[in-house]
């Protein structure tokens, strides 16, 4: 498993923007565009450019802390 993978990301409509926001809350406020595919490949690929930066600078990074819901029951 890639490092990135433990890091949450999502993509979701914004009403008030008008356009897709990328999330990685653990990681970077975010990122926006108009193609959601487009949208989440580019968040993929800033989220393992913040890791590579964290890990040249020989600093750790954050845990992740933001998981998906799981279903209740």
């Amino acid at each position: 498993m890639k490092m990135s993978d433990q890091y949450h990301k999502w993509v979701e409509w914004s009403e008030e923007d008008q356009v897709y926001i990328g999330k990685c809350p653990d990681l970077i406020t975010g990122i926006h565009g108009d193609n959601p595919l487009r949208v989440y490949g580019e968040l993929y690929e800033v989220v393992e450019d913040v890791i590579a930066h964290f890990e040249s600078e020989g600093r750790s990074l954050p845990a992740p802390s933001i998981r998906p819901m799981q279903d209740v029951v």
